[in-house]
């Protein structure tokens, strides 16, 4: 039996188009949840993709947050951007939602969920990209 690399991407045609996975010689795609994807770079992307799931993902790698720690942390994200990141995280199974309800005020805290804590080696590897990015291309300044 013959199990398709789902990493490898055929490439770009001379004519412009793009190839395809290949498993013997025959294009393939992969069907996962009611969507079709044509590598394995558009199913995590399909995740992950997007300005601010990664660095959501990122602050909720070491400890859950509630939804005003996560604003903190991130600023630049509005209130309403915040909440419907959480909300397609939580969707594709990412993150978790636990509400407290035990007495007033409501609390609610988010983690990652053991599929969300796969993602951790990613994560490292593309901060560490930006990481030398920023030292070898930029300049640390100070923040009030």
């Amino acid at each position: 039996m013959v199990v398709p690399n789902f990493l490898i991407r055929s490439g770009d045609r001379p004519d412009g188009s793009v190839e395809n996975m290949k498993l013997n010689d025959q294009e393939v795609a992969v069907e996962m949840n009611g969507k079709r994807y044509h590598c394995a770079m558009d199913i995590t992307m399909d995740y992950i993709g997007g300005k601010w799931k990664t660095v959501v993902l990122w602050y909720l790698r070491n400890d859950k947050k509630r939804f005003g720690e996560l604003r903190k942390l991130i600023p630049q994200m509005t209130e309403r951007m915040l909440s419907i990141q959480l909300k397609q995280l939580e969707e594709d199974g990412l993150i978790r939602r636990e509400v407290f309800t035990d007495k007033p005020p409501l609390k609610v805290e988010y983690s990652l969920t053991e599929f969300g804590l796969s993602l951790l080696p990613v994560l490292d590897a593309v901060a560490k990209w930006g990481r030398e990015l920023g030292q070898s291309n930029g300049k640390l300044v100070e923040i009030n």
